[in-house]
């Protein structure tokens, strides 16, 4: 198994850092987007420009919990499975920063496990001179809303919300940490097509994990046997990661898994809420390729 002793510290390191930031100060906005100030800064964005990529980087993008952190799990177990590589004692998500990233990272073995909630227009054009293959990772809006909720709610990180519907206004017209989810939809949606991006929903992981994960071995070249699936299927799955997450992210455990359930938002929405987001999917995503993958009529309707 994967050994995720480092990747514990560096969160914890950060979960520790955000309970001295004062509540005005928690956000920050760049290039018109709101990014968490304990996590993120100017200087490693425009570090990120002349970022070296190898064209054997694994790279995983997803908006804000649409499952990016279940799924970077799932793929350091992939490579530890093929490579016999442990995880780099970063966190991966490429614009999150950290005291020397650039150089742990130079000296990362190959293959790098990589990540991002930034969409493809905000990814660094390195990735694409070097055709670096992307998992790019989806979930229905209405489950993804009431889950950056409560992310926001119980991580001192970011600001918290006295109720859903307070937060509901902000996550529709964007002020919302890495902005607007339809936003990030409209700029994938139009490289859906591309032999390097493999996209996958979340919905789907949940219901054939085992199908998801051999998707995934073969985009990236990961050659797995039956049984190799079965094991990291068995011990990938949201539950187990949730179980086992104190021991991999220690006290943003909590925080990142909650319930992983499909559906969720019912317990959430009013009516009102339910027809807003309804019809600001029929004006974005109708009939585009992600908007059938997402099975909006089967996932988000009352």
């Amino acid at each position: 198994m994967a050994d995720f002793t480092q990747f514990h510290k560096e969160l914890t390191k950060a979960f520790e850092a955000s309970k001295n930031i004062p509540k005005d100060e928690l956000m920050f906005t760049y290039e018109g987007v709101l990014y968490p100030t304990a996590t993120c800064n100017i200087d490693t964005f425009k570090a990120l420009e002349t970022f070296e990529t190898r064209e054997d980087d694994i790279m995983m993008a997803a908006y804000p919990k649409c499952g990016s952190n279940w799924s970077i799990m799932l793929l350091h177990s992939m490579v530890h499975t093929v490579h016999n590589k442990q995880p780099c004692p970063l966190i991966p998500i490429i614009e999150f920063k950290s005291p020397n990233k650039f150089e742990i990272l130079k000296a990362d073995s190959s293959p790098r496990v990589l990540a991002t909630h930034f969409n493809y227009d905000q990814i660094p054009k390195s990735f694409f001179e070097k055709k670096v293959k992307i998992l790019v990772i989806f979930r229905n809006p209405k489950d993804t809303a009431v889950s950056m909720f409560h992310f926001y709610n119980n991580n001192p990180e970011i600001p918290n919300y006295n109720s859903f519907d307070d937060f509901f206004p902000d996550f529709m017209s964007g002020k919302v940490a890495w902005g607007s989810y339809f936003d990030h939809a409209i700029v994938w949606n139009k490289h859906l097509n591309k032999d390097s991006v493999l996209l996958m929903t979340f919905e789907d992981m949940k219901e054939d994990l085992e199908g998801s994960i051999k998707k995934i071995s073969e985009f990236f070249s990961l050659p797995l046997t039956e049984e190799q699936v079965k094991i990291i299927a068995d011990k990938g799955t949201f539950k187990s990661m949730k179980e086992n997450s104190k021991n991999t992210h220690g006290e943003m455990g909590k925080v990142i898994f909650r319930k992983g359930d499909v559906g969720d938002w019912k317990n959430y929405f009013s009516e009102a809420q339910s027809q807003d987001m309804d019809a600001k999917f029929e004006e974005c995503l109708a009939g585009t390729k992600l908007g059938e993958v997402l099975k909006y009529n089967i996932y988000c309707k009352w």
